[in-house]
């Protein structure tokens, strides 16, 4: 039975499973590439190299939207303080458990999924970033024209 690094396995040890056998859990230490990991639910994405491609895209979106979702816009509640703080806390809830999976998803220990993470959470920093620098540069007023009006 070849299972992937990370994966339980519930075999005597010569291949055939026995259900009174304890599952021994086996994890990967240390970094490794390959496309045969464990990422977040048991069996995904398997041996499938498709699936593996699948699940970059999921890491990568993911540390792409904790990077998007951590600089929400401080709302004025007008009439209503209460519905603009939950809002804001909901914002922080769904930021903080996109951040727990990617964590949980490098925790495979796969090389790939690493990259992937770190390529997600500096796309999602550019993109941030370059929108902040777009609006702070559209705030300053335009004193370069020189104003020929005389009083």
């Amino acid at each position: 039975m070849n299972m992937p690094p990370g994966s339980m396995s519930g075999s005597d040890g010569d291949g055939s499973m026995n259900s009174t056998s304890s599952m021994d859990m086996t994890m990967q230490m240390n970094f490794y590439w390959g496309k045969d990991v464990v990422v977040l639910f048991s069996g995904w994405p398997g041996n499938n190299l498709g699936m593996y491609i699948l699940a970059l895209c999921v890491v990568f979106i993911l540390g792409f939207g904790v990077e998007v979702l951590s600089v929400s816009p401080i709302l004025k509640g007008g009439e209503k303080p209460m519905t603009s703080l939950f809002l804001q806390a909901s914002v922080y809830a769904i930021r903080t458990g996109l951040a727990y999976l990617v964590m949980l998803s490098v925790m495979s220990y796969n090389l790939g999924v690493f990259i992937v993470a770190v390529a997600g959470h500096t796309a999602g920093f550019l993109l941030v970033k370059a929108r902040a620098h777009a609006a702070a540069n559209r705030a300053v007023p335009m004193s370069s024209t020189p104003n020929n009006s005389k009083v």
